[in-house]
C-alpha cells in the first residue's frame, strides 16, 4: 500500500516546516564558487541551526516527562499487529520481513515489514544504509538499479533477480534488524513524537503511525504532513486547546478521503472498523482485549 514522496524533516508541536532547496537551471558548483555564502548570512544560518537544536531539546524534555505511550514495547508490538493486519493480512508481523510483489499501485515492488516501496524511495534507502554497514550483501549490486527506478513503478533492471534476492537476504539477522530500524527512523519514532508533541495518548498516536507509513512522511497535499496540516485547520490538537475525540475524528475524516480521492473503490476499513471503532469505543489508551476488522477479516489480541 501507499506512498507520496518521502521528505523528511524535524516534527515540532503546532506547526510543521519543510525547508527545500529548489534547483534552478543555473545551479551548479561553478554558480556556488562564483556566489560564496557570506559572513553574515553565515552567522543567520548558524544561529538558525542553534535555535532548532534549543527546540527540539526543548521538546526532548516535553517528552521524556510523558509516558511512553505506543514507545512501550508491549504497546509497540501490538501497533505492527494492527498495521499488518492491513498491510499484509496478518498478525504475524515477522512473517513479512521477505515479503515482496508488485501489487499495482504504481509504486513498483512493495517488499519488507513496513511494505518499502522501488518507487518511494524509502526501499532505495534502506538497501543503500544496508549496504554501507554490509558491503558484501546480495542486495548491493541491485543498487544502480534501484537508484534509476526510484520515483517510478519500473522493474528495469531488477527483473528476474530481484524479488529472489530479497527473500534470501531477509533470512540474514542483519537484515531483518536494518528493516526494523529504518522502519523506526522513519515511519515509527516521527509519528509517535510528533503525536505526543500535539497531546495525544497511545491510540492518537497509533492513527498517525499507521497514516506515516500508508501516506508517506510528505508534505504534499496526500502526506502525512499534508493532511496533519488540513485537520489542524478544522481542529485544534489537544496540545492547542482542542478536545482529542473531536480532532482524531477530524483526522481520520480527512485521511479517509484522501484515500478516496486517490481511489474511489479503495478499501477503508483499516479507518472504518479499526482505528474509528477504538475511538469510538473511548480506547484512547489502546487497551487489549482488542477486536477490530479489515478487509471483512476479524482480527483480536487478548
Amino acid at each position: 500500500m501507499k506512498r507520496s514522496g518521502i521528505l523528511l524533516f524535524a516534527a515540532v508541536p503546532v506547526v510543521v516546516t519543510a525547508l527545500v532547496y529548489v534547483a534552478t537551471p543555473g545551479d551548479s558548483a561553478s554558480s556556488a564558487t562564483k556566489h560564496p555564502t557570506s559572513s553574515a548570512q553565515q552567522a543567520r544560518e548558524d544561529a538558525k541551526a542553534r535555535a532548532e537544536r534549543s527546540e527540539r531539546a526543548e521538546d526532548d524534555e516535553v517528552i521524556a516527562d510523558l509516558p511512553p505511550g505506543l514507545a512501550a514495547p508491549a504497546k509497540k508490538d501490538l501497533a505492527q499487529q494492527i498495521v499488518a493486519s492491513a498491510e499484509n493480512s496478518t498478525l504475524d508481523w515477522r512473517s513479512a520481513y521477505g515479503y515482496i510483489e508488485d501489487i499495482g499501485d504504481g509504486q513498483g515492488y512493495t517488499a519488507g515489514i513496513i511494505g518499502f516501496c522501488t518507487g518511494t524511495h524509502d526501499l532505495l534507502t534502506l538497501v543503500e544504509r544496508y549496504t554501507k554497514a554490509h558491503p558484501d550483501n546480495g542486495l548491493a549490486k541491485y543498487l544502480p538499479a534501484l537508484r534509476k527506478v526510484d520515483g517510478t513503478d519500473s522493474h528495469e533492471g531488477l527483473d528476474p533477480g530481484f524479488t529472489a534476492a530479497w527473500k534470501a537476504e531477509s533470512e540474514v539477522p542483519a537484515f531483518r534488524k536494518a528493516q526494523e530500524t529504518e522502519r523506526d527512523r522513519v515511519y515509527f519514532n516521527p509519528a509517535v513524537r510528533l503525536a505526543k508533541l500535539d497531546g495525544l495518548g497511545t491510540l492518537g498516536q497509533f492513527i498517525y503511525y499507521d497514516a506515516m507509513v500508508f501516506h508517506g512522511p510528505g508534505t504534499g497535499a496526500d502526506g502525512f504532513y499534508g493532511l496533519r496540516e488540513r485537520a489542524m485547520r478544522e481542529a485544534d490538537t489537544p496540545s492547542q486547546g482542542g478536545v482529542e475525540k473531536d480532532y482524531l475524528d477530524i483526522f481520520l475524516d480527512v485521511r479517509r478521503e484522501a484515500m478516496k480521492a486517490k481511489k474511489s473503490d479503495i478499501d477503508t476499513t483499516r479507518i472504518d472498523t479499526a482505528q474509528r471503532q477504538f475511538l469510538y469505543d473511548g480506547n484512547v489508551d489502546l487497551k487489549t482485549p482488542l477486536v477490530w476488522k479489515v478487509y471483512g477479516e476479524t482480527y483480536k489480541v487478548a
